[in-house]
Formats: C-alpha cells, sequence, structure tokens
C-alpha cells in the first residue's frame, strides 16, 4: 500500500478519533453537570443530548462546504471547531453557556462522520477502500477508549470541583493537532475533477499511487461529465431510491441497537447494575477496549468477508447481548447481587463487540460507497443526518425511560436488531471489492 495513501488516510481519519472522544467523554461528566447544573433525567437528557442536535446539523449540512470549498479544507474547519468547542466546555460559565459550547462540538462529529470517510473513499483505491475508510470507525473507538480512560485518569487525581470542566478541556490537544497535519494532505482527486482541475486530479492520484492514473482519471472524468447539472441533482428522487434507502434504514438500525445510550452513559449503567463510581470509569475504559479489539478485527477483514457477513454476525450478537441484559435487569432489578452485575458487564461486552465487527465497522464504509459521485455529499449527508437525529432521540430518552425499567429498555433494543438482521439477509446488497462507479450503476442505473 501507497505510503502517502496511508498517510493521508490516517490523517483524514483523525476527525473520527475527535468524534469518538467527544462522544465518550461526557460519560464521566453526567454526575457533575447533574449537580452544578442542577437537573433531573429529563434536563441530563437533553444536556446529553445538545452535542447530538448540534451533530444533526452538522451531518445536514455538511456536504455543502464538501463540494463547495473542498473535503480536506471543510475538515480544517472541523478541527477549529472541535478545538473552540473543548475549550469552550471546560470553561463554561453557566449551563446555557455549556449547552452552546456542546453544541459546537457536535456539529464539528456531524461533519465530520460525513467528510472524513468520504475523502478517504475517494482518495482510495476499490481494493484498499473498505480498509482505509474503516480507519475512520478505529479512530473514534480509539478516541471513545481514549475519553473513557481520561475520564478514568482525571477521576483518580481528584481535582475535586474542576475534575469534568479537565474532562473536557483535555480533547483541545488532538483537535490542535488534527488542524495542523490537515494542511499536509492534498485535496480529494474526485473533488478535483468536479472542479474542472483533472491536471491536479491526476497528481494526486499519482501521489496516492493509483495503479492506472489515466484509467481512473477517465472513469472519474466519465463519471462526472454533467458537471454543470450535477451542481444541481436533487438526491430525493426515485433514480436514487435504493441508495437513499439502504442508507437511512442502516443508519436507523445502527442506532435503535442502543449503542450511543452505552457510549454516553456507560458509567451510570453500571452503577445502575450496583457498581460503585471509581469501578464504573474502570468498567467503561474495559468495555472501551474491548471495542478497539473488535474494531481491529473487522478492520482485518472487512474487505475478505465482506459488508454483508459481518453484519449478520454483529446482528446475532446485538440479539444475544442485548436480550441477556435485559433478563438481568428484569431479575434484579435495583437490588443486583456481584453476580447480577458481572452479568450486565459480561453482556455489554459481547454487545460492544458486536457492535465493534459489525455495524460500527460497516456503516461509514457503506455510507461512502453506495451513492453516485454527484450525489455522495448530500447522500452521506442523509445517512449521517439520520443517525444522529435517531442517536439524539436515544440519548435524550434513556435516563428517563431506563428510570421506569431498564428490562423494558434492553429488550426494545434488542427487538430492534432482531428487525436488522431480515433486513441485512433481505435486502442489503454487498460491496466488497467494487468500483464506486460500479456500485453507482448496480444500484442507481446511472
Amino acid at each position: 500500500m501507497n505510503a502517502t495513501l496511508l498517510r493521508c488516510s490516517i490523517i483524514a481519519a483523525l476527525g473520527g478519533l475527535l468524534f469518538g472522544f467527544d462522544t465518550a467523554v461526557i460519560s464521566g461528566t453526567t454526575d457533575h453537570l447533574r449537580e452544578v447544573f442542577d437537573l433531573e433525567g429529563f434536563g441530563l437528557g437533553f444536556t446529553v443530548a445538545s452535542a447530538l442536535i448540534g451533530t444533526i446539523f452538522g451531518a445536514l449540512f455538511a456536504g455543502y462546504p464538501a463540494d463547495r470549498i473542498g473535503r480536506r479544507n471543510t475538515l480544517i474547519w472541523i478541527a477549529f471547531f472541535y478545538f473552540v468547542s473543548a475549550v469552550g466546555s471546560a470553561v463554561a460559565w453557566d449551563w446555557y453557556s455549556f449547552l452552546i459550547f456542546r453544541w459546537l462540538g457536535g456539529l464539528g462529529v456531524g461533519a465530520s462522520s460525513v467528510v472524513a470517510p468520504m475523502y478517504i473513499a475517494e482518495i482510495s483505491p476499490p481494493k484498499y477502500r473498505g480498509r482505509l475508510v474503516a480507519i475512520t470507525q478505529f479512530n473514534i473507538v480509539l478516541g471513545i477508549l481514549a475519553a473513557y480512560m481520561s475520564n478514568y485518569g482525571v477521576a483518580l487525581m481528584s481535582y475535586g470541583a474542576i475534575e469534568w470542566r479537565v474532562m473536557f478541556g483535555i480533547e483541545a490537544l488532538p483537535a490542535a493537532a488534527f488542524f495542523l497535519l490537515m494542511f499536509a494532505t492534498p485535496r480529494s482527486p474526485r473533488w478535483l475533477v468536479a472542479q474542472g482541475r483533472s491536471a491536479a486530479a491526476a497528481k494526486v492520484l499519482e501521489l496516492v499511487g493509483a495503479a492506472d492514473v489515466p484509467r481512473e482519471l477517465r472513469e472519474i472524468e466519465e463519471s462526472l461529465a454533467e458537471t454543470a447539472e450535477s451542481a444541481k441533482e436533487r438526491l430525493l428522487q426515485w433514480k436514487y431510491h435504493r441508495p437513499v434507502s439502504l442508507a437511512v434504514a442502516i443508519a436507523t438500525f445502527n442506532q435503535l441497537s442502543g449503542i450511543n445510550a452505552l457510549m454516553y452513559y456507560a458509567p451510570h449503567i453500571f452503577r445502575m447494575a450496583g457498581a460503585g463510581t471509581d469501578s464504573s470509569l474502570a468498567q467503561a475504559v474495559i468495555v472501551g477496549c474491548t471495542n478497539l479489539v473488535f474494531t481491529m478485527a473487522a478492520l482485518l477483514v472487512i474487505d475478505k468477508f465482506g459488508r454483508r457477513k459481518l453484519m449478520v454476525a454483529g446482528s446475532i450478537g446485538y440479539i444475544v447481548s442485548l436480550a441477556a441484559t435485559a433478563a438481568a435487569f428484569y431479575a434484579f432489578g435495583t437490588d443486583f447481587t456481584p453476580l447480577g452485575s458481572m452479568v450486565v458487564l459480561a453482556s455489554l461486552m459481547v454487545f460492544i463487540a458486536s457492535h465493534a465487527f459489525g455495524q460500527g465497522a460497516v456503516i461509514w464504509v457503506y455510507l461512502s460507497e453506495i451513492f453516485p459521485n454527484r450525489v455522495r455529499a448530500q447522500g452521506q449527508a442523509l445517512g449521517s443526518f439520520t443517525h444522529w437525529v435517531f442517536a439524539a432521540l436515544i440519548s435524550w430518552t434513556f435516563p428517563v425511560i431506563a428510570e421506569i425499567s431498564g428490562g423494558h429498555t434492553f429488550a426494545f433494543y434488542s427487538s430492534m436488531m432482531v428487525l436488522q438482521l431480515i433486513w441485512v439477509l433481505k435486502v442489503m446488497p454487498e460491496t466488497k471489492g467494487v468500483a464506486l462507479e460500479e456500485i453507482q450503476k448496480r444500484l442507481s442505473g446511472t
């Protein structure tokens, strides 16, 4: 694999690391936020979801700057948003300022979920595309683990009243690194062709080690032949109904698993199952490690086994683990024994492993593949928008419904994963090893 291609993919995927860190860092601060801002279940849920509301807007509108100023420049702005959000959340002077800075970070997360995999997909040859785009997911889970470990480390250092501020402020460091490193990457060759800069695109393709630059450039130029019309192309029309429905379905199922409830409330869930505060933070680190290990495993086999097989394996794991978690909460209620606590920890480790090996590894790769070039930015924005709408709903409502019944909560998530398994087996097409232009012909007939 070309060294420049790998370097550029890793740098762009740092947007995923910040995505993961920003997603998980708040999990260690929920008790502090509840106390400092005098929040109950609904208010806490809204506070946690404030960043996710930002992700909805970031995902919805990221396609516009990605097409106007380019994938690389958009990622530079995303890094800036992450930095301002981290510093602002750490120094927030009241609840409203905290919400605003968290919302700004959410804009970065939502936009990053669209643009980072898009950029990597557009500089990668088909044989490596799955693995390289999946680096984004690897970095997301690395960022989640880093946040859990950072929270645990900060808690051990006993910063007292400013502990939660330190947890948020640490994110400024990787955000600054991401901002600076993005200036060392080339622009997307497909974006350059869309701007009528084929000579520059050819240089980038050569730089990233394209096997046959003239052929690849010709294929890109053919798929973007009607550039003027493409700029006005509407995503929501019948010829794109298949990729649109696939994107909406995979993004919806991703969140109906309850994954973001675990990411945002992992220590809280473990405390519900009888763990102490320090123990709950340590168990969150265990969950993060499991996530990382199984994401690495998926990264190694996604281009060998294909997207569908990973989704099938993950769906089965989801169903079993969530059902076991629900059964534990039904059996022990609010009076967990050490055995009951271990059942919940083991079940959620299986759950996070299933997510990492299945949906987590597949979703961003799949969204970057299934749309034609001329509407790829819009399509990924739609998929990411759907993902974050449901993420916000799950995260906002979890503290409320979990107080009613932990068993009902996890039983619902398990039943949704039964529907996902049926969808994968009956509807989801395989994209392994297929050129983007060929996928366009198969799914859109264009």
